[in-house]
């Protein structure tokens, strides 16, 4: 089952679930809180441009197979 994660980009942190909304993490040091919000950001940027980059090459591969069909 863990290979379907793997080959999707899903690491084993990422497919936990995560804490429901307004709990607090066990973090009480705000400076830790903030450090562990700016590497949240940074993973979801890398995960954005990751998607966009998926997403850039379907289109072009959607464009060029739309325009070989002889129908």
């Amino acid at each position: 089952m863990l290979r379907g994660r793997d080959r999707r980009g899903v690491t084993a942190a990422a497919a936990k679930p995560a804490a429901p909304p307004g709990e607090a993490t066990p973090s009480v040091d705000p400076d830790e809180r903030v450090r562990q919000l700016e590497a949240r950001v940074a993973e979801l940027e890398a995960s954005e441009r990751k998607l966009a980059t998926e997403r850039d090459i379907l289109r072009k591969a959607a464009k060029y197979f739309a325009g070989e069909t002889n129908w």
